[in-house]
């Protein structure tokens, strides 16, 4: 399986795993300060970005396996990683598993609903996707307006008008083509629940990341990861919305930095 990746800085490897419908280009706002201090590897999970899809399973658990190889044949077994939504729960997954990776730093997680939750969830992103598809031939243009942008985006981001409208583009036609974008959200929706972590058996750092006005993953949401991985410390972004890492960059790096850092034992807030 080839998964397409990035490269950015020197030292100790951090891997950053994006969200449903993204591509490592969805990191750009914190590539920078991340990559001043460490060598990032911002990957495109199999079937989004330039990354060809999964033969057979398209599910979390075929996701983790095919990064688990990544992270094997390219001798990174131990790595420390970051992941924001989908991502966020992958990464989740892959510390359950033990030895697979580092510390870890998970944004947003998806994969907490009840109810009625995952169902809203998966009509207001069947919904989203269906536009962004529909919009193509004017997504240049409309991606130059900030109020457009928030209009776009205003599931993601408290902060979208502010955001660059080439990282909107960018991320609107990845949603639109990702050929393994329907059958991943059908998986989330429909698939099996997030197993956890108990007390003790993590071993490395794991930090899980909340914004205030997260849309997708509404904040009581939180409170059902940190059952499921009582070793977690819980941080709160108070003015980001599901992307920390668009709406509140600086502290997004800052988290991840210290949180990966060689002795680190966490941060919470």
């Amino acid at each position: 399986m080839l998964i397409n990746y990035v490269r950015r800085g020197e030292g100790k490897t951090l891997l950053l795993i994006h969200g449903l419908g993204s591509s490592w280009r969805s990191w750009q706002t914190i590539m920078a300060p991340l990559a001043a201090e460490r060598s990032v590897v911002a990957i495109d999970l199999p079937g989004f970005g330039k990354s060809p899809p999964l033969e057979g399973e398209v599910s979390i658990r075929a996701l983790a396996d095919a990064v688990t190889r990544f992270l094997h044949e390219h001798e990174l077994l131990g790595t420390d990683v970051v992941g924001s939504s989908m991502g966020a729960r992958l990464v989740l997954e892959l510390a359950r598993r033990g030895n697979v990776v580092g510390a870890v730093v998970s944004l947003d997680p998806g994969g907490f609903w009840a109810g009625w939750e995952r169902h809203a969830f998966h009509a207001s992103i069947w919904l989203s996707v269906r536009l962004a598809r529909r919009l193509q031939f004017a997504m240049p243009a409309i991606t130059q307006s900030p109020r457009w942008r928030a209009l776009l985006l205003t599931q993601l981001s408290a902060q979208a008008a502010a955001l660059a409208p080439s990282l909107v583009l960018e991320e609107m036609r990845s949603y639109a083509t990702a050929p393994s974008f329907d059958r991943m959200l059908r998986d989330l929706v429909r698939g099996a629940a997030q197993e956890g972590a108990a007390s003790g058996s993590l071993g490395k750092p794991l930090v899980i990341g909340w914004g205030r006005l997260d849309r997708v993953c509404p904040v009581r949401q939180a409170a059902r990861a940190r059952l499921l991985f009582p070793d977690a410390r819980l941080h709160w972004f108070e003015r980001s919305g599901h992307f920390p890492h668009w709406d509140a960059p600086e502290e997004t790096a800052r988290l991840i930095l210290e949180t990966t850092a060689d002795g680190s034992t966490s941060i919470s807030s």
